[in-house]
């Protein structure tokens, strides 16, 4: 019998935050490193998850399954495919450099670092058992619950004034999408009752709704699919569902801020992958024009809209808003270049979102919380290594050429211009627009002559080396050499392509197409 590794991995940090909690009030040093310590527990399993994981095996591996509630149909089933391990070793990288990033956050107020760190353990363990779920009673619980202590990080953490507002703009708009969610999940199991047994299991479901082997109504199964798809756009976020997130992002903490956007918002777009188009293929397709429109016009929304941006932070979270619609245009492209590009880009999102955003923030720590790109002016010449940190990241945020991004990117525009030219046309004018915004904001804050108060800005100590450190070796790394999480995502996509029936098209040619 093997060690049940998948519940190791999400077991832990929620033991973690539960040990942070009852720890004296007055060990808030403690209180950090055992929160460190219970993230690198994590990192450990779920690098072992990752050398097990057979690419030639099974499907869904390290597979776990006990009854939970019989007369329902739930169970606690876990499994991971390649795209699940990929996401799952994003979300435990990130973790302990957050936790380092964050290392004075927490506030002055009585136990608040233990509140904090214990938070911060909470949602990556809300987010693990939501990666390696094949239950999806199971999977609903905790893609609702994520939203709590995400709520109080932003809200009882966050730095900016708004930050009371912040947060409850983002918990009233996931909780919609939820809620809506809830009645498609409960509308799964009354589906699978009227033809057989009511059940909850993700592959079962899968089973019962193929094509060809089905009775239920069309018109039901695309219900069903808005009702996932509508909480997966707001969660990712999809334009125009994305109103909440730059407010967000902005008025918490950089680290919290990286937690929502790099790890808590990719279970959105990785819910569409593995429930949208598995679970309703024919409604995939019915809708997926109208889901590429909006990807596209979030792609060029976000890189315009970051264009006139005087926050620094905020012109970084309208960025990720471009982005997002590139990872949600690869998914319903419905090409293996397209969600390989879209997986992908959604481990390198996370990696180049956390450098330009940590290091954006220990800038503006230095001086004085100003976030006003106005308030800066050469910084090279004070902070050598912290201008050229934030240099690479944010080319790696404009997808340069060598940088890990860029591949991602380029991925899902191929598998977009076989399927959908048009649309990878207008997705390649955000290239276009990212230099602009990333290279202006670079120049703004880092060159030309020294601002007033930026004079007494010091470099990256080594606390914050640490994390900066390991963020821009793997843009480095997997900007020329993506084979070993690619080698974890392809054979998952070719699942997911051979379940939803969809094949890749002729490549265009100027022959084929006279």
């Amino acid at each position: 019998m093997t060690a049940p590794w998948l519940s190791l991995l999400w077991l832990a940090p929620i033991a973690g935050a539960a040990l942070v909690m009852v720890l004296p009030a007055g060990r808030a040093g403690l209180a950090k490193y055992v929160g460190l310590g219970v993230s690198l527990v994590a990192l450990a399993v779920s690098l072992v998850v990752t050398a097990g994981f057979d690419t030639g095996g099974q499907t869904y591996q390290f597979v776990e399954s006990h009854p939970w509630i019989p007369s329902f149909g739930a169970g606690y089933t876990l499994g991971v495919d390649g795209i699940a391990v990929v996401l799952v070793l994003l979300t435990t990288v990130l973790v302990p450099l957050l936790l380092l990033a964050g290392w004075h956050d927490g506030g002055q107020r009585r136990r608040g670092v233990h509140a904090y760190v214990a938070l911060t353990l909470t949602v990556e363990s809300m987010v693990l058992i939501s990666l390696v779920s094949l239950d999806i009673l199971l999977f609903y619980v905790f893609f609702e619950a994520m939203l709590i202590p995400m709520y109080f990080l932003i809200g009882g953490f966050g730095t900016g004034a708004g930050r009371s507002q912040a947060a409850l703009k983002f918990l009233l708009y996931n909780l919609f999408g939820g809620l809506i969610m809830l009645a498609a999940v409960i509308g799964i199991y009354v589906v699978t009752a009227q033809h057989g047994t009511g059940t909850f299991d993700f592959r079962t479901a899968v089973a019962a709704f193929e094509p060809g082997s089905t009775a239920v109504d069309p018109g039901v199964l695309k219900a069903l699919f808005l009702g996932f798809m509508f909480a997966f756009a707001i969660k990712a976020p999809l334009w125009p569902f994305h109103r909440w997130l730059p407010d967000a992002a902005v008025e918490a903490t950089p680290a919290s801020a990286v937690l929502m956007m790099a790890v808590m918002d990719k279970v959105g777009t990785f819910g569409m992958l593995r429930y949208c188009l598995q679970l309703f293929p024919e409604a995939s397709t019915y809708f997926r024009p109208a889901i590429i429109t909006l990807a596209v016009i979030g792609v060029v929304y976000g890189a315009l809209v970051a264009i006139g941006q005087t926050d620094i932070m905020r012109l970084i979270a309208y960025t990720s808003i471009s982005h997002f619609g590139f990872i949600i245009l690869g998914i319903f492209v419905m090409t293996s270049q397209g969600q390989s590009g879209s997986t992908l880009y959604m481990f390198n999102h996370g990696i180049s979102t956390a450098a330009v955003f940590l290091i954006a923030g220990f800038l503006i720590a230095r001086h004085g919380g100003s976030r006003s790109i106005a308030d800066y002016g050469g910084v090279q010449k004070r902070a050598p290594v912290l201008a050229g940190t934030f240099l690479v990241a944010a080319m790696a945020t404009l997808s340069l050429p060598g940088l890990a991004p860029f591949i991602s990117e380029f991925l899902v525009l191929i598998g977009t211009f076989n399927r959908y030219w048009l649309a990878a046309v207008f997705g390649t004018t955000a290239l276009v627009l990212s230099s602009i915004y990333m290279l202006w904001l670079y120049q703004r804050l880092m060159t030309g002559p020294v601002a007033r108060g930026t004079e007494r800005l010091t470099d990256l100590v080594p606390r914050e080396l640490v994390v900066v450190a390991p963020l821009i070796a793997l843009l480095l790394f997997l900007g020329f050499y993506p084979k070993p999480v690619l080698d974890l995502i392809n054979p998952a996509v070719a699942h997911t392509m051979t379940t939803t029936g969809h094949h890749d098209p002729q490549p265009l040619t100027a022959e084929g197409s006279r």
